[in-house]
């Protein structure tokens, strides 16, 4: 059954729905938040998770093209969404780190051919691990709402009875 009551506030007669308990006294809006911090931070996740999925794909994709040049002929070409965003000192840095690492990544490369596809799955594992644990949280800022409306209601009731105990005795405050 669901009715509507009309109860006094500072601000004039809220109308309430009772009955609906996740309804009253914008309860409703805690769920909301957190389960909105959750999706936006699940969200950020989704992306880093995506944007260093896509840099160790490209790394390996890179180390490949190393693992075939003799000693000093390296050329690192980053990808065309990133160079903008890339100091030229940053390439000729990271072109001698990676020439300087060439037959370690030769080797790794021939003793791990399967390493580009074992990557895909790393990050869909690591990104399921980090959702579980979002919506773990979420979860728990769920019942935290719900164990403050609880013991809110706990005190309101309490409240209105002593009240209602003063009334009937007749005494003021």
């Amino acid at each position: 059954t669901l009715r509507v009551a009309s109860k006094p506030s500072s601000e004039g007669d809220a109308t309430i729905l009772e009955g609906i308990p996740f309804l009253q006294k914008g309860h409703i809006m805690f769920y909301a938040l957190g389960w909105l911090v959750v999706a936006m931070l699940l969200a950020l996740w989704s992306l880093t998770t995506w944007i260093l999925h896509a840099v160790a794909v490209w790394a390996v994709s890179q180390a490949g093209v190393l693992s075939g040049m003799a000693g000093g002929a390296v050329s690192v070409s980053l990808p065309a969404w990133l160079e903008p965003w890339i100091p030229a000192a940053v390439t000729q840095a990271l072109t001698a780190w990676m020439t300087q690492l060439g037959p370690l990544l030769e080797s790794l490369l021939q003793s791990v051919p399967a390493l580009a596809g074992g990557l895909t799955v790393l990050a869909w594992v690591v990104w399921a691990f980090g959702t579980v644990l979002l919506l773990l949280v979420g979860a728990g800022l769920h019942a935290l709402v719900a164990w403050g409306r609880k013991k809110a209601a706990a005190a309101s009731l309490a409240a209105s009875s002593s009240t209602g105990r003063n009334r009937e005795a007749g005494v003021t405050t």
